[in-house]
This record gives structure tokens, sequence and C-alpha cells, in this order.
């Protein structure tokens, strides 16, 4: 057992494929990692990702932040 497992009552990190409006669990586990700030984020907890980016986010806010953040960089 992790220090994760111990802490949150996690299952280690699972694989995801984000698609509009769902989520297939690729590997199985019990989280995922926020891809801005590294949370684990519970898949039950789990509401804000990024299909054209794949990943996953912790908040609305970070959800948000990343976008801009990415529309910046290409000039959009």
């Amino acid at each position: 057992m992790n220090r994760l497992e111990t802490i949150f009552g996690l299952k280690g990190e699972a694989t995801i494929r984000y698609l509009d409006g769902e989520f297939q669990v690729i590997s199985s586990g019990g989280f995922v990692r926020c891809a801005v700030t590294g949370k684990p984020i519970s898949l039950d907890e789990l509401r804000y990702w990024s299909v054209e980016q794949q990943e996953a986010y912790a908040s609305p806010a970070i959800s948000h932040a990343r976008f801009t953040e990415l529309q910046k960089r290409t000039g959009r």
C-alpha cells in the first residue's frame, strides 16, 4: 500500500480516455491527476477534463485557466 492509498483510500492511478461528456477507463485505478496541480482526483469526483488535450482538471477554475493558457500559446 502506498502513501496515497493510506491517506486518500485510493487504489492507484487510472488511465483514462476523455470523451465528450464521459470518460473511458483504459486501466483501472481509483484516481487520475490534475494536469495543472498534480492533485489526485477520485474518479467519483472527476468532472472537468479536456478531450482535445486528454487532461483532467481538479476544478472549473483550473480548467478555465488551462484553456486560456493554451489559447494564448496557439494564438487563437
